[in-house]
Formats: C-alpha cells, structure tokens, sequence
C-alpha cells in the first residue's frame, strides 16, 4: 500500500520515469492483444461465407445486398442489449474523454465499439479497422490507470499510450503512430508523454509481427520510380486530393449533423441499403481492406471504370459513418486516395507511355488525401512510407501533402475531419491554455502534507496552534457536526493605525503604522486524489480564494448520450 501510494505521488509530476513506461508497456501489450483478438474475429466471421479474406465478389449480387441490412440488424439488436446511449465510438469520442474524461472510457462504449464493427467490418461496410483499434487501446490502457486509482495526468498519458500501440498492432506502424498521437490526438509533444507513447508503439508492433509476420498489406507495391518530369503532375494531383479532402469532409459532416435528428435504427438501415445498393453493382468497393486497391491496379488503364469505384467508395465511405455505423476512418481514406492516385496515372502515362506508374500514383494519393483530410501531414508522410518501406517516396509524398493540404486549408478552409465531427456532434474538445497546463501535475505531486489538524476552532485554540507551530506547517480545523467540512486558518499582519496629538496645542495628527496578527479563515473543498491542478484550478474558480483538500475517495466518471 506504501510503495501504491509512492508511485501515485510520483506519477502525479510531469516527468519521465520508468515507472510510467512500464505502465505503457504492460498497457500496450494487452492493447495490442485485444487488437489481434479484434483483427481474429473479423476473420472469423468472414470465413463462413466469403472464399477469400475482405473479398465480396465471391458473393451473388442478391448476397451483396442483403449482407449489410443483416449486419445492421445485428449492430441494432446489440445495441438495444448495451444502450443506444452507449454508441459513441472511435476517434472523436476517444478525443472527447481525453479532453473532458482524462481518457477514461466507459465499459459500454468499449464493449459496442468491439462487437458493433466485428459485425460492420465483416459485412462489407466501408468503414475502418483503426477507429475501434484507437478506441479499444486507449479503453484498455485507461482502465490499467482506473485499476490503480493513479493521478488523472498519468492516466491521460497511458491512454495515448494505449492509442499508439492499437494504431501501431493495426497497421504494423510504430512511428506513424506515434506521431498520429503527437498530431492529432494530443496536438503537443512532451518528452515525458513522447518515451511512453513510443514504448507502447514499439510492443503493440512486436505483438503483432509475433501473431501475423513482419509483412503488411502494402508489402507488394513496387519500387518507386518516380522522376523529377514528374514532379509537375504530382502537384496537380495534390491540388486535386485538396479539393477532393474538402467535399470529403464537407457531406460526411453534413450527414452526420442531419442525420442526428433520427433514431439510430433508420440511420444504420439507410447506411445499409446504399451499402448494399452499391455492391449490388461494384462490389470491390465494399469492405476496407486491399481489395479496391488491388482492383484499381489491376484494372489500370481504365479511367471510366476507376471513376466509378472511386465515387462509389466516397458515398458508401460517408454514408456509413455519417449515419452511425461503427467503425473507423483512416482505412478508407487510405483506399480512397490510392484509387484517385490510380485514377491520375492513367492521365499521366498517356503523357509519358511505357511507364509502369500506377503503384506510384496510388501511394501519392494515400499520402495526400489523409494528409489533407485528417489535417496530419507528417503522420500521412510516415504512414506510407512504413506501409511501402521505401525511403525514396519522402521527396515526392512531401510534394503531393504539401499541395494538398495547401489547397483544402487556405482555399477552403477545411480542417481536420475528426476536428469537424466533434462539433456538428456538439461534443467537447476544447480546453482553455492554463487548464491544459494544470491538466499536467497532479495534486499529490504538490500537495503540502505537513499541516496541524485541530478539533477546537475557537480563536484561542487557533492562535496557540499557530505559534507552536513551524513556519510552514497548516493549521486546519475540522467542523465537528461534518466529517467533510474542513477550515484552513492562516495568521497575517495587518496594519492597525493610531492617531495621535502632535502637541497640545496644535490639530496636526500623525499615524503610526502599527501591525497586529489576523486569524483569516478559509474553507476547504474536497478534492479526489486521483485529480489535476486544473481541477483545483476550477474549484476555486469562482470564489478567487480558499483552498483545497485531497480526499481518497473516488469520483464515478457518468457519461450519457442519447443518439
């Protein structure tokens, strides 16, 4: 209990410590684990009716259709069981706890976020595996922190840990995830934040390699060829991908604002009817894995077609997230903007014949729509060149993200999509610069232990208690009918002026600064142990004055939402 006690006090500072990177390691490992255990039920699922992984053409077109309304079906009868206030999930909601929750997620959210998109992934939604990755990381990090009952700052922390190692043991992307952490979700970089964050990203990718292999998805694309006569129609791809980021964002939070005013069981049954509406017919833009990517390369040369799959991709991209089905974003944006690239080097070798390109143009285009639409651009430069593992991309995915985000940011204004879907959802994120600065020290860190408490606080026994007192040690008195009323008493001089007469016979007067000793009295408001500077911050807030003291007791955390 002493040794819990010490590593609370300790983890209360904002400074590196081993300590805390063990909590991110041990936090990253079981992220990761559920993550695989994740990745294995999608799997699973799909073996019973599709003869290869993500891969719906094997289907009849009557199949395609029918299997997302029976997989919405099944994601609203699990919800009727979890509570349709329970829905929040992915990116947006986890920035939301981290911001307004110190990252503590609720069991509910967790439990729908893991079985919701099992069931969407495995039935051909457009939607992504990292959203519930992020949510189940950072879920099962925070709860490690919740279990120990550590200060807020060091739960916050290995909740971004917990992100790191689930976007990390999805994609087999250390670096990109950390930086994913550093830009997008905490938008700051700490040391004492950043070894943790990277130690939970280096286990949550050895965990994976161990399960699944060193190898990812995009291990087939060739070597990139290329060349500065290039670099022009890179340009005009970024521009494009801007403009494209834009729309992107722009309907998909559109959706997501209108959409609000309906039950969730229309939302979801909708998304499914355009889902299976359009895998009626292009099937290949169903799912999220590499199976539109593959098609896209396949099938080159042809512009008409490659438009088409684009376009369907978007709607049923936005569709599905903006009405509520569970899942992420990253992976469609990934798919999205490899087809667009594709869609442009069929443009390009036009121009420039013979040239085998299109691999290349699909990975410009991963870069510059994430880029662009995530408002991210170093996570989207590392992000492919680890799915590639080709250093030579850095030079012209700098050219294509740099005019894309360009293009969406100044011209249109557009931001991060995750950014927008937080405020058409009305969910907060925002925290003013001295709470997020206090958000950092716990109070056990600077907490002052040394302090008298008395049962009489009469003024003489008061008084008595500050003289025997050391210099500085608190004299606090406990309120004999509550046991959580607490009065802190302090002692300060105060001038205390005397006129006196100058001579008799004259009226001129002259004040002597005298001082005298005060008691002033301060009452105190209790304070979880587990809490930040910022709460202190806020409890004293209003008054301007008094103080705080730290109680063992815990808050309950409540969060609902009625969608």
């Amino acid at each position: 209990m002493i040794s819990l006690a010490l590593l609370r006090k300790h983890l209360a500072m904002p400074r590196t410590s081993w300590q805390l990177c063990l909590l991110a390691a041990i936090g990253g490992a079981f992220s990761a684990l559920l993550v695989i255990l994740f990745t294995l039920s999608i799997e699973g699922l799909q073996q019973f009716y599709l003869n290869q992984l993500d891969d719906y053409t094997s289907l009849d077109m009557v199949s395609r259709f029918d299997l997302p309304i029976i997989g919405a079906i099944l994601i609203i009868i699990f919800a009727k069981f979890t509570g349709y206030q329970y829905l929040r999930t992915g990116i947006p909601f986890v920035l939301h706890r981290l911001k307004t929750a110190h990252g503590m997620i609720p069991l509910r959210n967790t439990i729908h976020q893991f079985f919701g998109t099992v069931i969407a992934l495995a039935s051909g939604f457009s939607v992504g595996r990292e959203g519930p990755a992020v949510h189940l990381g950072a879920a099962c990090s925070s709860y490690i922190g919740s279990l120990l009952k550590l200060p807020f700052n060091s739960i916050r922390t290995l909740c971004a840990c917990g992100i790191a190692a689930g976007i990390s043991a999805s994609f087999n992307t250390p670096i990109a995830a950390v930086i994913f952490v550093m830009e997008v979700i905490l938008r700051e970089y700490k040391v004492h934040i950043f070894i943790p964050v990277m130690i939970a990203a280096i286990v949550g990718s050895i965990i994976t390699q161990n399960f699944f292999g060193p190898a990812h998805e995009f291990d087939y694309f060739n070597k990139i060829e290329l060349t500065i006569h290039h670099y022009p129609f890179i340009v005009l791809l970024g521009i494009t991908l801007g403009v494209l980021a834009f729309i992107f964002n722009r309907y998909l939070t559109l959706i997501v604002k209108h959409s609000s005013n309906f039950h969730i069981i229309p939302r979801l049954l909708l998304a499914a009817f355009i889902t299976g509406s359009l895998g009626f017919f292009i099937p290949y833009a169903m799912g999220t894995n590499m199976s539109a990517v593959s098609f896209s390369l396949e099938y080159e040369q042809h512009f008409q077609l490659l438009l088409g799959l684009l376009i369907a991709k978007i709607i049923m991209t936005i569709t599905a997230l903006g009405l509520g089905i569970p899942g992420g974003i990253i992976g469609p944006i990934l798919s999205i903007g490899a087809i667009a690239g594709t869609c442009a080097s069929t443009i390009t070798m036009n121009i420039f014949p013979g040239e085998h390109i299109a691999t290349d143009y699909a990975l410009m285009g991963m870069a510059g729509f994430m880029a662009a639409t995530l408002n991210a651009p170093l996570a989207a430069l590392l992000a492919v060149v680890e799915l590639s593992n080709q250093l030579e991309i850095v030079i012209p995915a700098m050219i294509v993200i740099s005019s894309a985000c360009i293009v969406s940011g100044q011209f249109f204004k557009n931001r991060s999509i995750i950014i927008m879907q937080l405020e058409v959802q009305k969910l907060l994120y925002r925290k003013s610069p001295i709470e997020k600065s206090l958000q950092r020290i716990g109070v056990l860190g600077v907490m002052q232990a040394n302090y008298t408490l008395i049962e009489d606080s009469s003024e003489q026994s008061v008084r008595s208690a500050i003289n025997l007192a050391s210099e500085k040690q608190l004299i606090i008195s406990k309120n004999p009918l509550s046991d959580n009323l607490y009065t802190w008493h302090e002692s300060v001089e105060t001038p205390n002026y005397k006129v006196q007469n100058v001579t008799e016979n004259e009226c001129l007067t002259k004040a002597v600064n005298d001082t005298q000793n005060k008691i002033i009295e301060h009452q105190l408001k209790p304070l979880e142990s587990q809490s930040t500077l910022a709460e202190a911050y806020l409890a004293l807030l209003e008054d301007r004055l008094g103080g705080v003291y730290i109680s063992r007791q815990s808050r309950k955390y409540s969060w609902r939402c009625y969608v």
